[in-house]
């Protein structure tokens, strides 16, 4: 046996998937020769998936934009908690808290600490 392919990129990946279900091949198939060649990096059923939206008309092998929750704080937001901060430096979670109502003080940590 080869050696599998260490690493590969997703769109890779899929990129194989499409080749190999232009060609006719099954999605079980296709699933094994991923196998074979990069090892268990994917299951078969999200090869079925992805067999059937190149079926469905699909050609892009990248990730679609915008998944995943949107962010809830904005650019304004984040300026404000800056200029709060900056004008009070011993400024605490919970003051600024006080200052910008709109985000939860979650948020606002994660935004503080990052």
């Amino acid at each position: 046996m080869a050696a599998s392919i260490q690493n590969p990129a997703k769109c890779e990946v899929r990129s194989v998937i499409r080749f190999l279900h232009a060609e006719g091949e099954y999605p079980a198939d296709i699933h094994r020769q991923i196998v074979s060649a990069y090892g268990s990096i994917m299951y078969r059923k999200n090869v079925t998936k992805w067999c059937r939206a190149f079926s469905d008309g699909r050609t892009d092998v990248h990730e679609e934009l915008g998944t995943g929750r949107p962010s809830v704080i904005s650019d304004a937001l984040l300026r404000r908690a800056e200029e709060a901060i900056q004008a009070n430096r011993r400024l605490t979670l919970r003051e600024l808290h006080k200052i910008i109502l709109e985000v939860s003080m979650t948020t606002l940590h994660e935004c503080v600490t990052v």
